[in-house]
C-alpha cells in the first residue's frame, strides 16, 4: 500500500512539474561585448525598417510549475543590408523594456520591477550586430552586443535569413541563461524559476520598390 501511495505521489509531482521549454532549444554562445566600432553601420548600406508592424519579439520562460509566453510590444531597428548578403549586412534593434507583456498580468507586472527588468533603471535593451556567418542555404550564425538589465555581453545565435527583391525576414529561436545579465531572481523556494529562457525572433523588413 505504501509503495502504492510512493507511486502516485511520484506521478502528481511529475504531473505538476513543468518541462523546461529551453532544454531541446539550441544556447546562444555567450563572450564578452565586441569594440563598437565592430558595430558600425556599413557603408552604402540599403536600410530596412523593423517595426512592430513588421516583426515580432517573443520569449518562453518558466518556473518549475508552468511555463509563461512573453513578447515585447514596442521595439524598432534596422537591417542594414549590402550588397543583398547577410554575411557582409548588420542588424540592429531597440527594444523598450516596460512594454514587456505576458500571459498573466500579474507576472507582466512584476518583470517590471527591480526583481527582473527594472525598468526604471534600465528602460531599454539593444542588440546590434557584429558578425554574420553563414552556415549553409539560408542558414547564418549571428554574433552582435546584447545590452540587457545594464549588461553589455556578446551572443552568437543561429538564425534563417532570406533576402527577397520586396522584403528580407530573419527568424530565430535559442535559449539564453537570465543569469548572464544578472537577473537572478529566484522565484519562490516551492516553484523556483529555471534559468534558461527562450529567446523568438521573427523579423520581415520590407524593401523599397
Amino acid at each position: 500500500m505504501r509503495l502504492l501511495l510512493l507511486s502516485i505521489l511520484a506521478v502528481a509531482l511529475l504531473t505538476l512539474a513543468c518541462a523546461d521549454p529551453a532544454a531541446n532549444k539550441t544556447k546562444a554562445t555567450v563572450g564578452n561585448a565586441a569594440p563598437e566600432s565592430a558595430a558600425a553601420k556599413p557603408a552604402n548600406a540599403e536600410t530596412l525598417p523593423i517595426t512592430t508592424d513588421n516583426s515580432k519579439v517573443e520569449f518562453v520562460a518558466a518556473k518549475v510549475t508552468r511555463s509563461h509566453n512573453g513578447s515585447f510590444k514596442k521595439f524598432s531597428g534596422t537591417i542594414d543590408l549590402v550588397n543583398n548578403k547577410p554575411e557582409d549586412s548588420r542588424v540592429s534593434i531597440d527594444i523598450e523594456a516596460n512594454s514587456v507583456e505576458t500571459d498573466e498580468p500579474d507576472l507582466t507586472k512584476h518583470l517590471q520591477t527591480p526583481d527582473f527588468f527594472d525598468v526604471a533603471k534600465f528602460p531599454k535593451a539593444t542588440f546590434t550586430s557584429t558578425k554574420i556567418e553563414p552556415a549553409g542555404g539560408s542558414n547564418y550564425n549571428i554574433t552582435g552586443n546584447f545590452d540587457l538589465h545594464g549588461v553589455k555581453k556578446a551572443i552568437t545565435f543561429p538564425a534563417m535569413i532570406q533576402v527577397a527583391p520586396d522584403n528580407v525576414t530573419v527568424s530565430a529561436e535559442f535559449s539564453i541563461n537570465r543569469k548572464d545579465w544578472n537577473l537572478t531572481y529566484p522565484g519562490k523556494a516551492d516553484d523556483l524559476i529555471r534559468d534558461g529562457v527562450v529567446i523568438k525572433l521573427n523579423v520581415n523588413a520590407p524593401r523599397k520598390k
